[in-house]
């Protein structure tokens, strides 16, 4: 393909503002159609984008324009309509985490897409984070060692019901889990380039939570290199401040990440304090968006493999359930058993 990539995106919520603002800055990929059921998004969308078809509905918009891929910013639940009208008129799909609100329905959208020969890719921006490739390359470099187990801490107040973030995490299920830990146990995999096969989990909601669904994650992961990580997320910290800290202890050294989107740090075991670790330039969610969207670009024009495929975010899907399950039974579960 050497013409720009014609892109459909569904979802014309906060998200999706990010996203067409680094579609804006691309030339090899171009907007070619926008779908939303809120007539006010549509209006919005029609005054932004003159030029372009706006619709209330995917199926009806991919009979009249041509295009190359659908980019899925909207809920993680009810997805299927979506995916089954890319699917039949032999779009790609790129979806925001996660993929569905259910493994079964995840592993049965891979199956579809691989069926049909497309590329099925899910955003996950935070993989694209320059403290995410530095804190991978610390690492892989062997200067502190070899990884043998970690903390991870994200402490948070989210407040629900403020008009920039979407509703619908309000009334879902495990809402910490599906929404914010998929972050976390996709860097887990990426950063330590391991996979789980052990997890043992306690999911619960304070008392003073406004999400329907458990808004508490504690978790201890194994995975299949020895690595062990303590994990411990929550949306409904006692105090209105995001608190994150990513710990991980090598065989002659720390690394030290103390914020989301940066802070990294590192030492020896002989060394007596942190030294601060360099990182290229951010701006936060479009410094990663705009890297994630130039990786989707390359695969899509065949210029380079696809990363975060539907069929490798299965595995970290299985993370969650796999949480779901302990914290159910109380019990540790080996992921790879029946209905892990």
């Amino acid at each position: 393909m050497t013409r720009p990539v014609r892109l459909i995106v569904v979802g014309l919520g906060a998200r999706a503002r990010i996203w067409l603002s680094v579609i804006d800055a691309r030339e090899d990929v171009i907007l070619a159609g926008l779908v939303d059921p809120s007539e006010d998004a549509r209006k919005n969308a029609a005054q932004r984008y003159p030029n372009l078809p706006v619709s209330n509905d995917l199926a009806a918009l991919v009979a009249t324009v041509k295009a190359d891929a659908v980019l899925l910013v909207t809920p993680p639940g009810g997805r299927e309509t979506q995916i089954e009208a890319a699917i039949a008129s032999g779009l790609h799909i790129i979806a925001e985490k996660p993929l569905a609100d259910s493994v079964v329905l995840a592993e049965r959208y891979v199956a579809a897409a691989e069926a049909a020969g497309l590329h099925l890719i899910v955003g996950l921006n935070f993989r694209y984070l320059p403290v995410t490739i530095a804190l991978r390359d610390l690492l892989a470099s062997g200067r502190i060692g070899k990884a043998a187990f970690a903390r991870f801490t994200y402490e948070r107040w989210r407040d629900g019901t403020l008009p920039r973030l979407n509703k619908y995490p309000l009334t879902m299920d495990q809402p910490m889990l599906w929404e914010q830990s998929i972050h976390h146990f996709d860097l887990m995999r990426f950063v330590y380039a391991q996979e789980p096969v052990r997890i043992y989990a306690r999911t619960f909601n304070p008392e003073w939570s406004m999400y329907r669904g458990d808004a508490n994650v504690s978790a201890l992961i194994e995975f299949d290199q020895g690595m062990i990580v303590n994990y411990q997320g929550t949306w409904q910290g006692g105090v209105d401040r995001l608190d994150f800290e990513w710990r991980t202890d090598c065989s002659d050294g720390v690394a030290l990440q103390r914020e989301m989107f940066g802070d990294l740090v590192a030492a020896t075991r002989t060394e007596p304090e942190y030294s601060t670790v360099p990182l290229a330039p951010l701006e936060p969610w479009i410094t990663d968006a705009t890297a994630l969207l130039a990786m989707i670009a390359n695969a899509l024009h065949g210029r380079a493999a696809p990363e975060c495929t539907g069929r490798d975010h299965l595995l970290s899907l299985r993370m969650l359930d796999a949480c779901i399950r302990s914290s159910e039974t109380g019990q540790p579960v080996t992921l790879g058993d029946p209905g892990s």
